[in-house]
């Protein structure tokens, strides 16, 4: 893992790390809300998993990596499990709790890696302008 800011990774910091754990989390709880705690229908459990997980697995190495492009990517992407957690949040009383601890993940992953990626904008235009 790189230690440091570069063009293509962000320097490891509590903000990252943070929003990381908010990465993780929000699988951990897609996971849990498809199979133990307000599971879909039978015949649509799989389907479900692969529709929901299947993009946030593809981000999990660059996210870990603190790969700039992946974090960006990863940040547009969680946008729509926001929406989905509003949605959810409106809903009957297991998914309304379940909706909004999905608002409050992607809401923390989304802002910490906005500011983490600005950060490092930030250190790279003060490199460059010192060169």
């Amino acid at each position: 893992m790189n230690t440091g800011e570069s063009l293509t990774h962000v320097a490891p910091s509590t903000r990252f790390w943070v929003a990381v754990s908010c990465y993780i989390g929000l699988i951990l709880l897609l996971i849990a809300w498809m199979i133990w705690l307000d599971p879909p229908p039978a015949a649509l459990r799989s389907p479900l998993l692969i529709a929901f997980l299947l993009p946030l697995l593809l981000g999990v190495r660059g996210v870990l990596h603190g790969r700039r492009y992946t974090l960006q990517w990863t940040g547009m992407l969680v946008l729509v499990y926001f929406v989905h957690g509003l949605i959810a949040s409106t809903g009957p009383s297991p998914q309304r709790w379940l909706g909004v601890a999905e608002t409050v993940l992607t809401l923390g992953y989304f802002g910490l890696i906005m500011l983490v990626l600005r950060d490092g904008k930030r250190a790279h235009k003060a490199s460059k302008n010192q060169a």
